[in-house]
């Protein structure tokens, strides 16, 4: 038997209306704060992850899908979107649009990872970027927004963390101090560590492993390093957060796995999730437009959401509630009572009722079929309720039995 890629995975009924919630709530917040869709391919060039996300980040070093096309050019699954995003913005001239740029996008991801709870090979992410502005205001409206989602889609619990990564000028002394200090200690710290203590010693503070936790944490702090520019965004977007009644914790190891982030950054975590517990992260990448070829600066701030652990929580801490439900189990007594069902069916469709339409002729087998659908009401057809005009709709709930006619019945779905 042929089965499903090792982590990869089929999306059933009824966990699939889980996520048809998910996605249904976060398209309306994006909506609310004027984003826009934008769909990048599955498919890009893979220099834009290398110049885009870092040649020493664990994605691009380890965990990217990478195949060589037929003319010879390297493709290469998208890990993450806001490369991709940022390519958009640059190849189709999206800077000479007026005003910030907001976009949102929905969709699978690929990364080569060790599957564990909630984690997938091929993975969905809910993410948005705004692009366009330096602005701290708009680093708090994007967290806004972020716990807006969340907070909709029914997840609690979850906890704020955030940092600044400070920018390139100032980032260099705090560079230097660390690979100072790294010297010392990356010889008892793990394989990835001891590596990255040469090539890029800021993503040692993104080091997972428990035993390297105590080390990472007597390490120098990035925020004694911030420029004053860097320190009064940060301090403005800590203000606008309170301002807007968003509760938050300042975590100065926070860097985030990827090489394009600037000053701001987040991550929202959830106990939920066990150890690997971050359900989204995000941050401010002032520089990443240049990075991939821009003659314009793009600054820019987004975030992207695990949907596969949000979904998964939501399931967890409301389970069943958002289900999709049958309404009506359409059950016909006869050829001419199914001929009738038919166009009952049309009709009470077309107001926006799910109608299923039963194949089963006995009364008592159409009534436990009904059931087992999870049909709100059930409404039995024969010859008679055609010849009176009227029908018996039975609450499958509470098993109370409601005569009505045709215009009556259609007009419950309006």
């Amino acid at each position: 038997m042929i089965k499903a890629v090792k982590g990869t995975r089929d999306i059933l009924p009824p966990s699939s209306a889980v996520w048809n919630h998910v996605e249904r709530i976060a398209r309306d917040v994006f909506r609310a704060f004027n984003y826009r869709e934008i769909r990048t391919p599955i498919l890009e060039e893979t220099a834009l992850f290398a110049r885009g996300v870092g040649e020493e980040t664990d994605i691009v070093s380890k965990e990217m899908y990478t195949f060589e096309d037929r003319d010879g050019s390297s493709l290469t699954l998208r890990p993450e979107a806001t490369a991709s995003v940022m390519r958009a913005w640059i190849e189709h001239r999206l800077d000479q649009i007026p005003g910030l740029q907001k976009l949102y996008y929905i969709g699978p991801m690929f990364r080569r990872e060790r599957p564990q709870k909630g984690r997938y090979r091929q993975f969905f992410q809910i993410g948005a970027e705004a692009i366009g502005s330096e602005s701290p205001m708009v680093d708090a409206e994007v967290i806004q927004m972020v716990v807006e989602i969340l907070n909709r889609a029914g997840l609690s619990g979850f906890k704020l963390l955030i940092n600044s990564v400070g920018h390139p000028p100032c980032r260099a002394a705090f560079a230097a101090e660390l690979r100072g200090r790294l010297k010392e200690v990356a010889p008892r710290m793990c394989g990835d560590c001891q590596r990255r203590a040469e090539t890029n010693p800021l993503r040692v503070l993104d080091c997972k492993v428990p035993d390297d936790q105590p080390i990472i944490d007597a390490l120098p702090s990035i925020l004694d390093h911030l420029c004053d520019d860097c320190r009064a965004h940060f301090e403005t977007v800590k203000q606008q957060l309170t301002a807007r009644g968003i509760a938050y914790e300042v975590r100065p190891r926070l860097v985030r796995g990827l090489d394009y982030y600037t000053r701001t950054t987040f991550e929202i975590v959830h106990g939920a999730l066990g150890a690997q517990n971050s359900v989204l992260g995000g941050g401010r990448y002032d520089g990443l437009a240049e990075s991939l070829g821009s003659r314009v600066p793009g600054p820019g701030i987004g975030f992207s959401i695990g949907e596969d652990r949000l979904v998964m929580t939501v399931e967890e801490e409301h389970p069943g509630e958002f289900t999709d439900h049958l309404d009506v189990y359409l059950a016909p007594m006869g050829a001419a009572a199914t001929t009738h069902c038919v166009e009952l069916a049309t009709e009470l469709r077309a107001r926006g009722a799910s109608v299923e339409l039963g194949l089963e002729a006995k009364l008592k087998r159409a009534l436990e079929l009904a059931n087992k659908l999870q049909a709100r009401y059930a409404l039995i057809v024969g010859d008679n309720e055609i010849a009176a005009g009227e029908y018996t709709l039975k609450d499958m709930a509470s098993g109370e039995q409601t005569t009505l006619t045709r215009a009556a019945l259609v007009d419950k779905w309006k």
